[in-house]
């Protein structure tokens, strides 16, 4: 029940320098076909993660009658995701939020910044409860993201938007090219995921127990049990095909004093830090500002102080 992260994003994001060279590595190997094809153009995808597990993990969560108390980790991200969106001074006409879960991010965008939202998410009752703000129009798809540009065409979206959920993708270097194919030229993509760091506190007292920094949001509890009993709420339970099916008792009660030993705070209780990382990047377009040619500068960046008070022109 634990939970693991993904890191070939890391490692993919490495080879490609970043999110935006990652979209350009690709950009040269576009072809009009649709998401069947694609994956002849991405890194031969691994299954790691069990799409239909996680499937019914969501729907399981959402189903939850106090399903609200576990929201706390995605809303506080959704809310710096969408506040990184207000950041671009532009309105985007249709903006996809992949892997909607339940509107953490819809629901702080405002008329005035996007005019049609596609809500793509595969759990239908998490998409049934998604919120968002009045003035936008909204669909919502009920679509596993890996495959959700089937029914969306080629260069028609402004802005893809995805919170928290691109950690449980198997092939991401496919879901870049499929998100470079939907977006307009000069569009926008803008993620937050999970990284390698996260929990890393369970993961290493869960490790020792069976045995024998990016934006950085650290949460207190009890005790493991009440950190994983959450990460059940949340559908960020393990997903992986090769995950233990029961934990003994034993070795939860072994990781539990582990846990305490290792990372118990002062004021009592177990700190648990969730690492965020956040994604911008563009498509490609002809209009984009370019940069000037090297040596081309006439005010020294020493002297930038003088050009913001101005006496410097």
């Amino acid at each position: 029940m634990y939970f693991t992260i993904q890191n070939n994003l890391l490692s993919v994001l490495s080879m490609t320098r970043g999110p935006l060279g990652l979209l350009k590595h690709f950009k040269n190997n576009l072809q009009s076909c649709h998401c069947p094809n694609t994956r002849k153009f991405s890194f031969d995808p691994v299954n790691i993660f069990d799409r239909n597990a996680k499937r019914i993990q969501r729907e399981r969560a959402a189903n939850s009658q106090d399903v609200e108390l576990y929201d706390y980790i995605k809303d506080e991200v959704g809310y710096r995701l969408a506040d990184r969106v207000f950041d671009v001074k532009k309105k985007f006409n249709v903006c996809v939020d992949l892997g909607a879960s339940r509107g953490f991010v819809s629901k702080h965008i405002l008329a005035d910044t996007v005019e049609h939202l596609i809500m793509c998410e595969m759990s239908p009752t998490m998409l049934k409860q998604a919120e968002s703000t009045p003035g936008v129009k909204v669909t919502k798809t009920e679509v596993d993201e890996e495959v959700f540009s089937e029914n969306i065409a080629d260069e028609s979206v402004d802005l893809v938007i995805s919170n928290l959920s691109l950690h449980w993708i198997n092939d991401l270097p496919g879901c870049f090219v499929r998100i470079m194919k939907c977006l307009k030229p000069d569009g926008v993509f803008m993620a937050s995921l999970f990284g390698g760091e996260t929990l890393y506190e369970l993961r290493s007292a869960l490790h020792l127990a069976e045995m024998e920094r990016k934006d950085e949001i650290v949460v207190g509890y009890p005790s493991m049990f009440e950190l994983m009993w959450d990460l059940k709420g949340m559908a960020e339970n393990n997903a992986a095909f090769n995950r233990s099916l029961h934990l003994y008792r034993e070795s939860l009660i072994a990781a539990s004093a582990i846990y305490d030993d290792m990372y118990k705070k002062p004021d009592g209780g177990v700190s648990a830090t969730f690492q965020v990382i956040y994604l911008v990047a563009w498509k490609p377009s002809p209009n984009q500002p370019k940069a000037l040619p090297r040596g081309s500068g006439k005010v020294s960046l020493k002297d930038l102080d003088k050009v913001v008070e101005g006496k410097i022109k």
